[in-house]
């Protein structure tokens, strides 16, 4: 029986298989209970959705509850075979020789030995050679180095590999060899209501209201026609805690409408990417979107006895 089986206990319902994730993960059940699933039957598992899902966030929490240590790679095209698996410290071999305590093991085999989640971040970014070394592990369940020899994964190996299917910059294409030896689970966005309670988990607390509409207002990027991918919920915490920022340093209030009009035009326009046929700037779409959401700014009251600003 593995950590993660022994962590679950006895399940009397859809509910009551992830209790101990509910302070971690906002909804997810089917997605907890299909990573639980793959990791428990030893299957490896590919989660794959835009970035500001939770994939992360989620494999820590799983890993976490069940006892399982937690190894991470940053997926890029600079993740040789070398740095993945580890190699032999030169400055010692040349004293003690091709030894094993003469090698530094690389994430890949500390995974192996401790029999941990090897957790590959964006693994359509790094070069074949070093996918090559994963599909190898996959299929065997034990690695053989060079001079140090055969290394076997220990119980509990499992390898999670995340993507964002939506990103074509500097990724390749995964083969079907990756896929014919992985569980792949999607994530997409949460639901409304699961993206507000996300927000007021990580932000200083602001009006129910107001925040419910920055929500609302992240959520429209992803659906706008001009819009080739919108932003993720971290935009949505980023204009929250941007806005409470702002508003402290302007002695005002965080939803009045310039201060929060400014914080989303600073924390969401670079989370956004463009059609490049629209024409159209992510400026002009978040203050599109902006003005939708709340409204047009109001004018500015006119001093008592009506007479306009700046005139005597």
């Amino acid at each position: 029986m593995t950590a993660l089986h022994a962590a679950r206990g006895p399940v009397s319902g859809p509910r009551a298989a992830v209790p101990f994730l509910s302070d971690e993960v906002v909804g997810r059940q089917r997605e907890i209970e299909l990573l639980l699933a793959g990791l428990d039957c030893g299957a490896h598992v590919v989660l794959e959705g835009p970035p500001g899902t939770g994939k992360t966030t989620l494999l820590r929490a799983v890993a976490e509850a069940g006892g399982s240590s937690f190894v991470f790679v940053e997926g890029n095209a600079e993740l040789t075979p070398a740095r993945l698996v580890g190699q032999f410290d030169p400055s010692r071999v040349l004293a003690e020789g091709y030894v094993p305590e003469t090698f530094v093991d690389g994430p890949l085999i500390e995974a192996l030995r401790t029999g941990g989640l090897l957790y590959v971040e964006e693994v359509n970014r790094i070069p074949e050679e070093t996918l090559n070394v994963l599909i190898t592990v996959m299929s065997e369940a034990e690695l053989h180095v060079p001079r140090l020899g055969r290394v076997r994964a220990a119980e509990g190996f499992r390898l999670v590999a995340a993507m964002n299917p939506f990103d074509a910059v500097g990724t390749a294409r995964i083969s079907s060899a990756i896929y014919d030896r992985v569980c792949r689970i999607v994530m997409g966005y949460q639901s409304h209501d699961e993206e507000n309670d996300i927000v007021a988990r990580r932000c200083p607390p602001v009006p129910a209201p107001w925040r419910d509409r920055v929500v609302d207002l992240v959520r429209r990027t992803r659906e706008h026609a001009d819009v080739r991918v919108g932003s993720s919920v971290r935009g949505a915490i980023d204009v929250v805690r941007l806005s409470v920022s702002l508003a402290r340093i302007r002695g005002a209030e965080a939803t009045e409408w310039r201060v929060g009009h400014d914080a989303a035009m600073a924390a969401l326009s670079g989370r956004i990417g463009m059609h490049e046929s629209s024409g159209r700037t992510a400026e002009s779409v978040i203050d599109e979107l902006y003005v939708a959401v709340f409204g047009e700014e109001s004018a500015p009251k006119e001093p008592e006895g009506g007479e306009p600003p700046g005139e005597a």
